[in-house]
């Protein structure tokens, strides 16, 4: 059954303006079967109009339900921290858990703001009540995700691939706990609040592509508080059917524009978490990760989570064996080429380029792929792609940017640029299949948002193309390949 919900963001205690919307939207629209409220639900100001609700002089018109406090001064509001009515028609939910409705509808909620002490004081959660929230989910070996979960802080790095979030910087705001959480549960909407500003992220997946297979769609949507005078958006409408009662094709449909996990490395740490609960679940798993696939990988003897939730220090390039042409350290590198040195990488024409304008963009230091690069060389590359993209199309130019990660020793991006008039980037996409095609290369298109990191793993050869307008394709090694394919297409 396809249920009706609302969802708002901080009420900071303003009931009848609230509640007057929703009568106004139900009026119009139709019944709504609850309305969930996720920031701040009491203010400074809550007592008065609070008064009138908690002795029934006034009734919440539709079932409401709420997330606890985000400070000391909002506590006394919550009689009992576990979860209780406040009021007709006004639940609590509670610290952590799951609330799963008549309908089969499954939400988790986590309260509070994210704290570093343990325990965490009332308002707050820790590492540990994430934690726990978790196993209590995923030791289900079933478990796939949930279909809603309600935040207060925002997740930590959500714009990662993503639309902008306006004035609010993703990499600041927000919770890395929460983040972690939204790893694991996959939670098809995700509401937050506390930021005083609407944002819905453009949907994000939830498996690797090529690699897993397809799941759900997660989306995150980020409310204003309730009586804002910039009318932003603070209450958000939306219909789900329960994810138990879907066909699971319809299920994993993936929307047009779809992006890649925002929360890869926490998303890693989960699988790694799930499969070890259901190693412990499940007496056939003992020993391996998954048995879907072929190789199994061995439990830790001490059975601790290995999940280190410390970002990995970024590693050092390695170093080359022999005389490399392109280390820039190096006395080999013919630097009367050299266009632009940045901090990780740099700019060089090529020699022998197939155009004029024809450059590589390549990392100072020594490394064999664009699958080996640490973040912060992957970010300056796609600084240099805009900023190439930006000068070839002042020139009536669009760029065709290949890798060739097979008997090469040092990343060198080509990148080519070709008139705008000469050809459509369908064009270009049908000359590279059709060449492949003659040469029996498999050459295949990686969805949009996507991202070549999470195709191939390091060390593997690959031929991989990209388009100036985003789009991408690829062919996996696995015997020989010609060492021409590429330049051939494109000269």
């Amino acid at each position: 059954p396809l249920s009706r919900r609302l969802a708002c963001g901080d009420v900071e205690g303003r009931l009848e303006a609230l509640f007057r919307r929703v009568r106004a939207i139900q009026g119009k629209s139709g019944h709504f079967d609850m309305l969930l409220c996720v920031g701040n639900f009491f203010g400074a100001t809550s007592e008065a109009e609070w008064a009138e609700y908690r002795t029934g002089a006034k009734k919440a018109p539709i079932p409401t339900y709420v997330l606890g406090a985000n400070d000391q001064e909002t506590i006394s509001y919550f009689p009992d921290v576990s979860g209780c009515e406040l009021a007709e028609n006004i639940t609590y939910l509670g610290r952590r858990g799951l609330y799963s409705g008549t309908s089969g509808l499954q939400i988790a909620y986590l309260s509070g703001t994210e704290s570093q002490d343990e325990p965490a004081p009332d308002y707050s959660f820790s590492a540990k009540d994430v934690s726990e929230l978790k196993t209590s989910l995923l030791s289900n070996p079933n478990f796939k995700g949930v279909d809603i979960l309600l935040t207060s802080p925002w997740p930590r790095d959500v714009g990662t691939f993503a639309n902008s979030a306006g004035e609010i910087d993703t990499k600041k705001c927000g919770s890395k706990l929460v983040s972690d959480l939204a790893a694991s549960l996959k939670p098809r909407y995700h509401f937050a609040a506390l930021e005083k500003a609407y944002y819905e992220r453009l949907p994000y997946r939830n498996h690797t592509v090529l690699q897993e297979t397809p799941q759900h769609v997660s989306r995150f949507i980020a409310l204003a508080d309730v009586g804002n005078t910039s009318k932003k958006k603070y209450l958000y409408a939306f219909s789900i059917t329960p994810m138990s009662l879907m066909d699971p094709a319809e299920l994993v449909k993936q929307p047009q524009d779809v992006t890649e996990n925002p929360y890869q490395k926490s998303r890693k740490e989960a699988q790694k978490t799930k499969a070890r609960l259901c190693a412990e679940e499940e007496p056939a798993c003992q020993f391996f990760f998954d048995l879907n696939k072929h190789q199994g990988k061995k439990r830790p003897s001490d059975g601790k989570e290995t999940g280190n939730s410390q970002p990995k220090q970024a590693k050092k390039p390695p170093q080359p064996t022999g005389p490399c042409w392109f280390c820039l350290a190096s006395p080999d590198v013919e630097k009367h080429l050299v266009v632009s040195i940045g901090t990780h990488c740099y700019l060089a024409l090529a020699k022998g380029g197939l155009l004029p304008d024809h450059v590589l963009i390549l990392p100072i230091g020594h490394y064999q792929s664009v699958v080996d690069l640490s973040s912060e060389v992957m970010e300056e590359v796609t600084k240099y792609k805009s900023a190439l993209k930006e000068f070839f199309r002042s020139k009536g130019k669009r760029y065709v940017l290949f890798e060739r990660n097979y008997r090469s020793q040092h990343l060198q991006l080509q990148v080519i640029p070709v008139p705008l008039d000469h050809c459509t980037p369908e064009d270009i996409k049908e000359s590279f299949i059709a060449q492949a095609q003659e040469q029996q290369i498999e050459l295949v298109e990686i969805p949009e948002h996507s991202d070549i990191t999470q195709v191939v793993q390091p060390g593997t050869p690959y031929f991989y193309v990209e388009l100036d307008t985003g789009e991408k394709l690829f062919h996996r090694i696995r015997g020989r390949f010609p060492l021409h394919f590429g330049r051939s297409e494109l000269s």
